[in-house]
């Protein structure tokens, strides 16, 4: 038996339920984890609260990082190899959980398991929005709200070290300090400055060929009023809440598109390539050394307890 949060009903964190629960021997194509971190997600919240609506009763968390502990057929993972997920199915707030072999990958020496566990989900995020969604080049001009989160401090230093000039936005001076460190070249505070006048500003007048938007209902008419004649809005997160039901003659009017990027959109289970698109997603983010520095220290050594606080 080990212990594990479970939710019976969409809600608060009163939801969250630790409970001790039996998890059996691995089936083929299966291994055992057990987790030695866990991340937690902004994410963790949509489900918690039914925001993402979930079959309950259900298991909650998405990332982890740990050693194998037992293996079934078919598998070429061996007991004791480290490996981390983030998209292999929910349940990770557990001390260990059975996940595809395939959608695990091996920790790479000289990253240890809480680095893992903070950085996958969030790099593999990064990752597909700056190399798929909207392919930056060196040269061009960004916009990307909430600077300063987990996913903004990554995509900062990856801009950055292509040549991107990274526009940013935050919520207080502090964070604005903490996005600058983390490669942005322009930020903007939305509570004290005028988001759009400020980034016709910096781009003379052009606007943005693309906005990268997680924050949702309080941001996104501000990110169409920012791009360019056939930018792209890219909406990645709710943070704030779900925006409004779209008018599509307003995209019309305003001559820019919307995509929304769900990371199970990049990286799905049940593409026929699925194995090889993360590894590529996760060895790019591997090879891209920065996305390992100054990361937040999340929940440590496994514990179920700990990482029932999202």
């Amino acid at each position: 038996m080990v212990q594990a949060v479970r939710i019976y009903k969409a809600g608060g964190p009163e939801v969250m339920q630790l409970e001790e629960v039996e998890v059996g021997a691995p089936g083929p194509g299966m291994v055992t984890v057990a987790n030695r971190a866990i991340g937690l997600n902004f994410i963790d919240t949509y489900h918690r609260s039914g925001l993402y609506p979930l079959a309950l009763p259900t298991g909650i968390g998405l990332e982890g990082a740990g050693d194998v502990q037992a293996v079934g057929e078919g598998v070429s993972l061996k007991v004791g190899d480290r490996v981390a997920y983030c998209s292999a199915g929910l349940g990770a707030y557990a001390q260990a959980i059975n996940l595809p072999a395939s959608r695990l990958v091996k920790i790479p020496e000289g990253i240890d398991y809480e680095q893992a566990a903070a950085s996958l989900l969030k790099g593999q995020t990064t990752e597909y929005l700056i190399q798929r969604t909207y392919p930056l080049r060196s040269g061009e001009t960004c916009l990307f709200h909430a600077a300063a989160g987990g996913v903004g401090l990554l995509f900062g230093q990856w801009a950055a070290s292509i040549g991107v000039t990274a526009i940013g936005t935050v919520g207080s001076e502090e964070k604005a300090v903490q996005a600058r460190a983390h490669g942005y070249a322009h930020v903007i505070n939305y509570n004290t400055e005028d988001v759009v006048q400020r980034v016709l500003e910096i781009t003379a007048g052009q606007k943005v060929p693309v906005v990268y938007d997680g924050v949702g209902k309080d941001t996104f008419e501000m990110s169409l009023d920012c791009l360019r004649p056939r930018g792209l809005m890219v909406s990645f997160g709710n943070a704030s809440g779900a925006p409004d039901p779209l008018n599509l003659q307003v995209l019309a009017n305003k001559g820019v598109v919307v995509h929304h990027a769900s990371h199970d959109g990049y990286v799905h289970p049940h593409h026929r390539r699925a194995a090889a698109i993360l590894e590529r997603s996760v060895h790019t983010c591997i090879e891209w050394r920065g996305a390992y520095r100054n990361q937040p220290t999340l929940c440590a050594g496994g514990c179920a307890a700990g990482a029932s606080r999202p």
